[in-house]
């Protein structure tokens, strides 16, 4: 019995197992499912009932090797060479196209992002394999992960059916894979389905781009169509050979079930079927390769890696304006001027983006009707990129192009940008444009092409240390209210030392509105017995909006003195109420002691039990603005929340946009001074969203948020329907101290 297993499993190889008689003797034998079209060898019988697990059978039309289309010719020529010459075609063109593309980030500015692996891979798992920015949007993220975890499914399909042009049998990979294969293409089908319905019909806003001078529509039409070709080239495949072998996939192969019933027909169609099944797969597949570097869907190749590379460094630090030269001084010219000034990963941004509209649709500047819209950026550069870099023909000389900066990209577009980071964290391919449009700003002010409006503060910052032009000896006046008889605040000498440093930063210094927040603040400090002080006339402005505009030689100025104050003083932390300062303390100075926001530190102290809260007088519902500096690029999300939970009885809601997803108020600093081109105000916006929610208060934990949300109280006409405080005034309520106006300096 032995040899006649070996015999006949050596004949047809191992499948199934088969309850075979010989004789006297019963056994199992593991046979392949060619084999049961095949007569026995004498003296073995087939049990009767002995079928496929998992496909019934019918009588078997054609013997196995001839269904494989490597047994037949096409054209005739040999399915292997035909295939052969198909690939060395194909394979020829992409690396030529891939080539040309690739040229242009060898000629670009270097940038290190091969460090720390570990945190790359990680990010590369949750972010690229795991889709986890997807489900923000849940139909269109949910439709791109069926159609993205079919891709990696079903390309080991397509990688055996290339292969099975020259080894019959490589593309049959067992049943459990065949089962899931079926159902993963009819969901892929439904997702493209879907899809193109959403692309012609339902047509949701931010498909279109108010800025776009072309439309992406076609192209993602015709990659859906070709994506369906193949699931439907392969149902077509598996259906035939399915009808070929006289079997049925039943409810385990829907999809070639239900191909092989529509084909029905002879054994002649069923063949030809299977063969066209099999090469219109395996072409559309070469052509699909073939056609990824030239559009937009060339992030179905860049995607991954552009998120292995993506900036672990937090979204709050700039990158320096260049990684070739430390010294500043030594740079011939700053900031980017032309493509090839950008780094390689930005300008692997540019070929990654899939123009899907999220960056836009979170973006604050372009729901206020700026000329800023940052997808178009990223598509202005690939545009730039291709034209200039063309597949075909020399690259063409920066002389003969347009100016990056100024043509491509308009003055306007760079000078909107609040670099608030909510395009950055929408987006599911983690693009950076933050720094991108601080180098583009930092040749316009290389160049002189300051905004007019800017020029008076940059000037005041040169010559005063703030943008207001204030005197230095007016910088502590904050801290001596009228009617107190000490200073809120002591100012630190040289040499003397506190448990916190205050940093006040320019605005909280000398504008009387937020005067009054620094001074509520440090009533909090002196109630819970902290010793704190502050650098007085010393400090000047932390230079955070003077580098983000692209001013770096006078950020690097205010920087050094900044510096020599706070090393000239003794003290554990520093802690300020303006997130743009702690921003730039803590990734722009580089300090090696803890920089708080005075909410985390409010937070500590009423935990710590050294403040105690009361209920407040009135009933209105309060809700919390995440600022962005202090949300999105620091993560603090929880600490001003823990704060009004300290307070008993205060009744909160959260905005539809909040922690991460925080609408910005438009307020950064410099844009108190720099108006923009717009229909509507950010504040505006920002206001309708809290009364949205049911907020008649809303608080919130920067300066600037402050004085822009109550700007935007009174263009709005809300005057006296809601109130816009800072944490610190509504913790001082709460802890029953007084806040009267502190002395706004002359």
């Amino acid at each position: 019995m032995r040899r006649e297993q070996e015999r006949i499993q050596s004949r047809f190889g191992a499948s199934w197992r088969i309850p075979v008689r010989s004789g006297r003797k019963s056994d199992s034998l593991i046979l392949r499912p060619q084999e049961l079209a095949t007569p026995a060898p004498p003296g073995v019988v087939i049990a009767a009932g002995a079928r496929s697990p998992s496909r019934s059978r019918q009588p078997a039309r054609l013997p196995a090797i001839e269904i494989s289309p490597a047994a037949h010719r096409i054209l005739q020529l040999p399915a292997s060479l035909l295939q052969a010459l198909l690939l060395l075609a194909a394979g020829a063109a992409f690396l030529w196209i891939l080539r040309r593309r690739l040229q242009l980030l060898r000629a670009a500015s270097p940038q290190p992002r091969l460090d720390r692996p570990g945190r790359r891979l990680l990010r590369l798992l949750v972010i690229g394999f795991g889709q986890a920015r997807q489900p923000r949007y849940r139909l269109a993220g949910g439709l791109h992960i069926l159609i993205f975890a079919g891709f990696l499914i079903l390309s080991v399909r397509s990688l055996g059916l290339i292969g099975e042009a020259f080894a019959p049998g490589f593309a049959d990979f067992g049943p459990a894979y065949a089962a899931s294969k079926d159902w993963v293409e009819l969901l892929v089908l439904a997702a493209c389905a879907t899809a193109a319905c959403r692309r012609l019909l339902l047509r949701p806003a931010r498909y279109h781009d108010r800025h776009a001078t072309e439309s992406h529509a076609r192209e993602a039409l015709l990659i859906l169509g070709l994506i369906s070709t193949l699931m439907v080239a392969d149902a077509v495949y598996d259906g035939s050979g399915l009808g070929l072998r006289g079997e049925t996939g039943g409810w385990r192969e829907p999809l070639a079930t239900l191909a092989a019933g529509l084909l029905g027909g002879s054994e002649t169609t069923l063949l030809r079927a299977h063969l066209a099944g099999f090469w219109v797969h395996n072409a559309t597949l070469l052509l699909f390769l073939c056609l990824l570097p030239l559009g937009k869907h060339f992030h179905v190749l860049t995607a991954l890696p552009n998120v292995f590379f993506s900036k672990l460094e937090p979204s709050g630090a700039v990158k320096p304006p260049s990684y070739r030269e430390a010294d500043f001084d030594s740079l011939e010219s700053v900031g980017v001027g032309r493509l090839e000034d950008f780094g390689w990963k930005h300008l692997l941004d540019a070929y990654t983006c899939t123009d899907c509209g999220r960056c836009s649709d979170h973006c604050p500047a372009y729901a206020a009707g700026t000329p800023l819209s940052p997808r178009m950026i990223s598509l202005k550069m690939r545009a730039a990129a291709y034209a200039h870099y063309p597949v075909f023909g020399p690259v063409v000389p920066p002389a003969e192009r347009p100016a990056l900066v100024g043509e491509t990209i308009g003055e306007g577009e760079l000078w909107s940008c609040t670099t608030c980071g909510a395009c950055e964290e929408a987006c599911p391919v983690t693009i950076e444009y933050i720094d991108k449009v601080v180098d583009m700003r930092r040749r316009l002010v290389d160049e002189g092409r300051l905004p007019a409006t800017l020029q008076k503060p940059m000037a005041a910052l040169e010559k005063r240390g703030n943008p207001f032009g204030k005197t230095a000896r007016q910088r502590g006046r904050w801290a001596e209210p009228d009617g107190e008889e000490e200073p809120l605040l002591p100012a630190l000498d040289p040499g003397e030392a506190a448990d916190v440093l205050f940093f006040t930063d320019s605005a909280v210094a000398f504008d009387p509105r937020l005067q009054r927040t620094a001074a509520a603040f440090a009533r909090l400090l002196r109630a819970a017995g902290v010793e704190a002080g502050h650098l007085g006339r010393d400090e000047v402005d932390s230079g955070h909006e003077a580098r983000r505009f692209g001013e770096e030689g006078l950020f690097l100025a205010l920087r050094e003195q900044n510096r020599a104050a706070l090393a000239e003083r003794r003290f554990a932390r520093v802690v300020t109420t303006d997130p743009h300062a702690m921003n730039a303390l803590r990734h722009d100075y580089g300090l090696e002691r803890p920089v708080l926001h005075h909410s985390q530190l409010l937070a500590e102290l009423a935990a710590d039990g050294r403040l105690s809260f009361s209920p407040l007088a009135d009933r209105r519902t309060y809700a919390f603005h995440d600022p962005c500096y202090l949300g999105r690029h620091n993560g603090q999300y929880e600490a001003p929340r823990r704060l009004l939970a300290a307070i008993p009885g205060l009744r909160t809601v959260e905005m539809e946009r909040c922690r991460n997803r925080s609408f910005c108020c438009g307020g950064g600093s410099l844009y108190l001074f720099n108006e923009v081109e717009c229909e509507r105000r950010m504040g505006e916006i920002r206001l309708e969203q809290a009364v949205a929610a049911g907020a008649q208060v809303v608080v919130t934990a920067c300066p600037f948020c402050l004085i822009n949300l109550e700007d935007a109280v009174k263009t709005s006409g809300r005057e006296g329907e809601i109130e816009i405080l800072d944490l610190a005034e509504l913790a001082a309520r709460a802890a029953g101290l007084a806040t009267p106006a502190a002395a706004s300096g002359g």
